[in-house]
């Protein structure tokens, strides 16, 4: 795995604010990561044509085309993980960001090392972890089958783009085929546990399952292979 703050992970700031823009850029530059910014989702847009990027940290309320809306483009044809930004932290703000496909939410005011944790939790779920040599290399799902050593879901000829949070939890699930992992466990092992105390980060975790659901599932609402266990969390049932 690589290290965390390596200078190679390119990280692309997006907020309107010039202030806050260039704290994040001074304060991330500093911790040892590679960092350009953007004033809005136009310019964003131009840079994301021509660079990749290993973590988009983006302002949800910016003038024109706000962050949500933009997650939303983004998420429809790229896993890059996207961190929201937001004046706004309820709980219902933070469903949306996550439906939206944001990997994760950090309201402001926020401290820098907050924002700074948030990165590298980020961070620490896209590399893929090593499988034990007794687990399965490849998971068949009906139609979709999924390379556990590559963390790579197939659908016949078709790849399918999974998010950073949908890689780590395939890899959770992948590593625990047919046990049940309860929603707090996926809560601390995505790195959200202390987050918050109302529940919310269990049903961000339930807004992740349904879209990974949707990527993996012939009928989503009547899953087969990703399945909700009463009273134990959700497990992996692969053919």
């Amino acid at each position: 795995m690589r290290s965390l703050t390596a200078p190679d992970i390119h990280l692309l700031i997006v907020d309107d604010d010039e202030r806050i823009r260039g704290l994040l850029h001074r304060f991330l530059v500093k911790n040892g990561f590679l960092v350009t910014a953007a004033r809005d989702a136009v310019q964003a847009r131009r840079l994301l044509a021509g660079l990749e990027f290993d973590l988009i940290v983006l302002d949800v309320m910016m003038p024109g085309e706000d962050g949500m809306t933009l997650t939303r483009d983004l998420r429809s044809r790229l896993s890059t993980p996207i961190l929201l930004l937001t004046a706004r932290g309820e709980t219902s703000d933070r469903i949306a960001g996550f439906e939206a496909g944001a990997d994760d939410y950090l309201a402001k005011p926020f401290e820098p090392k907050e924002l700074l944790l948030r990165i590298n939790a980020i961070l620490r779920r896209s590399p893929v972890a090593a499988v034990p040599v007794a687990l399965p290399k490849v998971l068949n799902l009906g139609p979709v089958r999924y390379d556990v050593d590559r963390a790579e879901m197939w659908k016949g000829e078709a790849l399918i783009r999974l998010t950073a949070t949908e890689t780590a939890l395939m890899r959770i699930f992948s590593a625990n085929p047919g046990e049940p992992v309860s929603r707090m466990q996926l809560v601390e092992d995505l790195g959200r546990a202390g987050a918050s105390g109302d529940g919310a980060q269990e049903r961000a975790v339930d807004v992740q399952i349904t879209r990974l659901r949707r990527k993996l599932e012939e009928d989503p609402k009547q899953p087969r292979y990703l399945q909700t266990v009463r009273g134990a969390g959700y497990m992996l049932a692969p053919d």
